[in-house]
């Protein structure tokens, strides 16, 4: 019953709120790991009113250094290079997990359009050994959960070697931020801070990493990057 009280307190939060707003909040993760549980309460409070008067937040201090996403972009080139018969053996249509390669125009995320002018790289949890070949992180169960499965990786050298490690240790620092927020959502919702810990424990979280090709000439404006959509 506590749960449903909340989850109205909510909705009526909601409804009454104005939901103009000129700019997405920046919210500092600062304190996300405080001993201070009342620092902790605050930041969740920021995180409530974000989600509730906008819907997005960016945030700052989330401890993901800029050189990781800087990395697999560096990394991913090589793959988005190779010839297209070559990429296609990796294609995302082949794997029943969404994982592999997604073509140019393969999606079409606006039906007014003409296809999504961009190509992919899909992949999921997977763990991650050190340079000696030690796993690093938790392995969680490839084949428990949603969106379970093998990770579809491209062959070839060094370059794809790289590829692979660059993007995982980039999706192992968003999965890491992703669990710092869940107890400071569990706050924001009047909830106790490890309501979640039981719900988060397999490896759901799928990252792609685009290509969005340079455009000249004559451009068909229903073949743009990515159609309008909403998330």
């Amino acid at each position: 019953m506590e749960n449903s009280s909340n989850n109205r307190s909510l909705l009526s939060e909601a409804d009454a709120v104005d939901t103009a707003f000129d700019e997405i909040p920046i919210i500092d993760m600062a304190d996300a790991d405080s001993p201070d549980p009342l620092a902790r309460k605050a930041l969740a409070a920021k995180i409530r009113d974000a989600c509730i008067r906008v819907g997005f937040f960016y945030i700052k201090n989330h401890s993901i250094p800029t050189s990781l996403p800087e990395a697999a972009i560096e990394h991913s080139l090589p793959f988005f290079a190779l010839p297209e018969e070559e990429k296609m053996k990796y294609d995302i249509h082949a794997s029943s997990n969404f994982k592999g390669y997604n073509a140019f125009l393969s999606e079409n995320t606006d039906p007014e359009g003409r296809g999504d002018l961009n190509e992919g790289f899909n992949f999921g949890w997977e763990a991650l050994e050190d340079e000696d070949g030690k796993v690093t992180e938790n392995a969680w169960n490839h084949t428990d959960g949603p969106m379970s499965g093998m990770n579809v990786w491209p062959n070839g050298g060094e370059d794809m070697k790289a590829f692979r490690r660059a993007l995982l240790t980039y999706y192992h620092s968003a999965v890491k931020l992703g669990l710092r927020l869940f107890p400071l959502l569990a706050l924001a919702l009047d909830l106790p801070e490890n309501f979640f810990d039981d719900k988060v424990t397999k490896p759901a979280a799928v990252m792609r990493i685009l290509h969005y090709p340079p455009q000249s000439g004559p451009v068909d404006d229903r073949v743009i990057g990515i159609g309008a959509h909403t998330e």
